[in-house]
């Protein structure tokens, strides 16, 4: 069991996003939800082509926000597809923090209790893993620290290597110890 703030639970894990059982998965997408590679590619793979046609129809969005789409043959039920970049395929701080923070917005009005997240922009965005764990482990705190309005109670980040399993483990740790 991992560690609990605000009264959600947090699990970092070793795993394919696109295999978990959960109310819904976080996408690290670009600003017009193409899905290629990376967690985009695993998602459409698995859950299937409408999930990629239904979030182009909601796109383009500015970079840090989010749009929801149904979960496909996925065993989450949404997915929530996060723009950590535009099409110059570039993240920074700033929209890693707003994605994170967007795709909890959507976690909250969709009024479900669990959600798995990769780590965003370390793929084709080529964020340094610690940065990218310090900023969404920051995000996600602050989103749940002092609310009682939260249906949610399960936050799952899943991570492809071992190396970003450690650094996100780490991080969430050291930033619950504060």
């Amino acid at each position: 069991m991992g560690p609990s703030v605000g009264g959600v639970l947090f699990h970092v894990v070793k795993g394919d996003i696109a295999r978990m059982e959960t109310d819904a998965v976080v996408n690290a997408a670009n600003n017009h939800f193409w899905m290629g590679g990376g967690v985009a590619g695993a998602i459409k793979h698995t859950g299937g082509a409408s999930i990629e046609i239904d979030a182009i129809r909601q796109g383009p969005v500015p970079v840090g926000q989010s749009v929801v789409t149904n979960g496909g043959r996925l065993g989450a039920r949404h997915v929530i597809h996060a723009a950590v970049m535009g099409q110059d395929l570039q993240t920074s701080a700033s929209a890693i923090h707003d994605a994170t923070r967007s795709a909890l917005e959507c976690v909250h009005a969709l009024g479900i209790e669990s959600v798995a997240f990769p780590a965003f922009g370390t793929g084709v965005g080529g964020y340094p893993p610690a940065d990218s764990a310090r900023v969404m482990v920051d995000a996600v705190l602050g989103f749940v620290r002092g609310r009682d309005d939260l249906e949610l109670r399960e936050i799952t980040f899943v991570l492809f290597s071992d190396e970003l399993t450690g650094v996100f483990r780490e991080t969430l740790v050291s930033a619950i110890a504060i």
